[in-house]
């Protein structure tokens, strides 16, 4: 088991989407440049709902 984390987990810089199939969870896809994250987009949005969320950068969202 082990014991729990105490900070909340960091994401890496990049460009996130957001992959849901209908009624469970989503997760966070992440890719290193713009044109592979909206590559990977067309992909999933085939048989996913896909949420473009942008690029994280040192813990923050700038887009």
């Amino acid at each position: 088991m082990g014991r729990p984390a105490t900070r909340p987990a960091r994401l890496k810089n990049g460009f996130y989407i957001e992959v849901k199939t209908q009624g469970s969870s989503a997760i966070l896809v992440r890719r290193d440049t713009r044109e592979q994250m909206l590559l990977a987009a067309e992909d999933y949005a085939r048989t996913k709902q896909v949420t473009i969320r942008g690029e994280m950068r040192n813990d923050k969202w700038t887009d």
